[in-house]
């Protein structure tokens, strides 16, 4: 996209963030996050008992705490709920940047209707058609229903080359504030009011669109579960620290509660999901779902259409096979001449081959020669000049030619036409009046790279189909050379749709790309449907995803996307976990090191656990409190960027996870915790 790419902690995000930040502390707000939510009702508990101490009261609960104690305490309780505000409005800030860009593109828009008639872009409706002259903003989405014309699509792809939109066919939708560069066309509209792609694009950036997807849900629900069991323990204390003779107040208590709930992953879990998204948008994706970005780093089986996805689309010549008593530069020259009117990429490529054996290209103008172009009903093109006809195309239309010339057709020329089509190529036949001269090799070229790319993607547990109109011979070839694991030869939208229901079946999650109409039942049915913008309409409203740029082979990097989310999510979580497992064993001792003193110590029995040798429990629960705000922030840019992906399989996955972020968690508070401590109880004597 045209947007800028702003960074990460850029004044021009982080300003509006801290302010959103203080915006959502609003209960209202808060109450969506379990944790978070528990964490302010903490904070205004606290923030009150202060309050009560502040004008004479004594600790709520009980206790001698001091009121210093108690307003440190409510300090970096109502931090932690702004640093957890503040890692979603850092995300959500990143989202508005590039709708206000977005929306910098719309401009009151007058359509011209097709009798003439003028009206407003807001005021158009599924079914109207206009007019759009070359120099003109298309006023809203639809599709070409006569004409052609180059489009400026830059302002949403970032892409400076226009595109060709054409009625009929897969190239026929266009996309509202976009821009026809030239000639004229008639745009049926397919939205309504206010729901263009535009209006899409950024409800979608923003966020305001974004729901909670079901893993992230059961997350939460696992979160909420982890802070209800937390509470119910942390509530038992407080009778059994009055039996123990302990004076804990219930500021200390709610200091070791917050501590020890999941706050690390409650604070970042949104915005590792508005992430996600974004990093999918700043791809040129568009996720229509949450649901979408996250089932695609869940997918195991890969579909994806041979034509221009995995081959260049566009057959090359690759081979000039001559026949007995004919030179190889001989059927070069000919196969030179008879392309020369022939402008489609197979033409072009036939004289670049002819090129290699040494030949200049020729021209001829149209008063030397008489060019004949292809057409259906005959299957060759060719020329004729001085006296010469010169003919290719189809092998069985070249030997009808060359019999009705009155010429022999060599015994050799069925083997090399057989041999071809086994391996996977298209056999042109050349003639020269009544002599056939050779057959021309045309092959689908697989691109430059994908068998890395497939070799990556079945690192990462994902099985890929080949899907193709081919023939079984041709299929199997051109699969073998690209490296994919499987294909669908003669593929039909029937047998798509099957191949798509029978993975499912089977409890996998799968993912395919289209652009056509005959592609939008299988794009519907599929997990992961991903319609190209260039597409018919009926393919970009049946799948959960539209490419922007086209680019067919783009699938690969959203399920690296999606993958990425996953592995954010999982790793903060391990974390987060290992976290708060660290700090019970932090500071549960040191609050109850003087419970069960015994005389002439002022230690008890439990000082055994003390192994942080944590100076005073005020002092241990104000480090824990301030170690648990500011771990949060310095986590937001893992949350933003998401943990680096590397294609490994899920054991070796989990491995990692517990390695760098469960042993981390485990170690960080230990650290973090002590050093804090030393700097509260040493320095500052608390």
């Amino acid at each position: 996209m045209t947007q800028q790419r702003s960074s990460l902690f850029g004044a021009e995000i982080v300003r509006p963030a801290v302010l959103a930040s203080l915006a959502k502390l609003d209960p209202r707000v808060q109450v969506r996050n379990p944790v978070m939510f528990v964490v302010e009702i903490g904070a205004l508990i606290t923030t009150g008992a202060w309050l009560i101490q502040l004008f004479g009261g004594s600790s709520l609960g009980g206790g001698h705490e001091p009121a210093w104690f108690t307003f440190t305490v409510a300090v970096w309780l109502w931090m932690t709920v702004v640093f957890a505000n503040l890692a979603e409005a850092l995300a959500e800030g990143r989202g508005k940047a590039q709708a206000d860009t977005l929306r910098a593109m719309r401009s009151h828009t007058v359509a011209t209707m097709r009798d003439g008639s003028t009206r407003a872009a807001a005021e158009l409706h599924r079914g109207d058609v206009v007019v759009v002259q070359a120099g003109d903003v298309i006023p809203g989405d639809g599709t070409v229903i006569e004409g052609i014309a180059t489009v400026d699509e830059s302002a949403i792809t970032g892409e400076s080359a226009p595109v060709i939109r054409e009625s009929g066919g897969d190239r026929s939708a266009v996309t509202g504030g976009t821009r026809v560069l030239s000639d004229h066309i008639l745009v049926e509209i397919t939205q309504e009011p206010g729901r263009s792609f535009l209006d899409r694009m950024i409800a979608l950036v923003e966020g305001a669109e974004r729901r909670k997807t079901p893993n992230e849900i059961a997350l939460n629900i696992l979160l909420a579960g982890l802070t209800i069991v937390f509470l119910i323990v942390v509530a038992t204390l407080l009778p059994l620290a009055r039996f123990a003779g302990s004076d804990i107040s219930l500021t200390t208590l709610i200091a070791l509660l917050v501590a020890l709930i999941p706050t690390t992953i409650g604070a970042l879990l949104s915005a590792i999901g508005i992430a996600g998204m974004d990093r999918l948008v700043r791809r040129n994706v568009l996720a229509l779902s949450g649901r979408a970005v996250e089932a695609s780093g869940d997918v195991d089986v890969l579909l994806l259409d041979k034509t221009g996805t995995i081959t260049l689309g566009n057959r090359q010549a690759a081979e000039l096979v001559p026949m007995p008593g004919v030179t190889e530069a001989e059927l070069a020259e000919a196969a030179q001449l008879s392309s020369l009117a022939d402008e489609t990429p197979e033409g072009r490529s036939i004289v670049v081959l002819a090129k290699q054996h040494g030949l200049r290209e020729r021209q001829l103008g149209a008063h030397e020669a008489g060019f004949v172009p292809f057409t259906a009903q005959t299957r060759m093109s060719g020329i004729d000049y001085d006296g010469t006809r010169l003919r290719k195309g189809a092998s069985d239309a070249v030997i009808a030619f060359v019999r009705a010339e009155g010429g022999q057709i060599p015994a050799e020329l069925d083997g090399a036409v057989a041999r071809i089509a086994r391996e996977g190529g298209t056999p042109l036949a050349v003639a020269r009046d009544s002599q056939v001269l050779g057959v021309i090799h045309l092959k689908d070229t697989v691109k430059e790279g994908m068998k890395a790319r497939f070799d990556q993607l079945r690192a990462m547990g994902i099985r890929t189909v080949m899907v193709t109109g081919d023939n079984r011979l041709t299929a199997a070839r051109i699969a073998e050379e690209a490296g994919v694991d499987d294909f669908l030869a003669e593929a039909t939208p029937e047998r798509k749709m099957e191949l798509i229901r029978a993975e499912q079946a089977e409890g996998r999650l799968v993912a395919m790309t289209g652009d056509g109409t005959n592609d939008a039942p299988a794009l519907a049915q599929a997990d992961v449907g991903v319609a190209m913008n260039t597409g018919t309409q009926a393919a970009r409203e049946a799948g959960n995803m539209v490419d922007l740029d086209s680019n067919p082979t783009k699938l690969i990097e959203i399920v690296e996307v999606g993958k990425q989310l996953l592995i954010t999510r999982g790793a903060l979580t391990t974390f987060s976990i290992a976290n708060d497992v660290a700090k019970y064993f932090a500071i549960l001792p040191a609050i109850f090191v003087a419970t069960y003193a015994t005389a002439g110590h002022a230690k008890g029995p439990l000082d055994a656990l003390n192994v942080m040798h944590l100076g005073t429990p005020q002092s241990a629960i104000i480090s824990a409190i301030v170690f648990n705000a500011i771990v949060i922030p310095m986590l937001v840019p893992i949350a933003l960027r998401g943990v680096a992906y590397r294609a490994v399989g899920a054991t070796a996955l989990l491995r990692r996870n517990l390695l760098v972020y469960g042993l981390g968690g485990l170690v960080a508070p230990f650290i973090g915790i002590k050093l804090i401590d030393l700097v509260v109880h040493n320095v500052l004597g608390a």
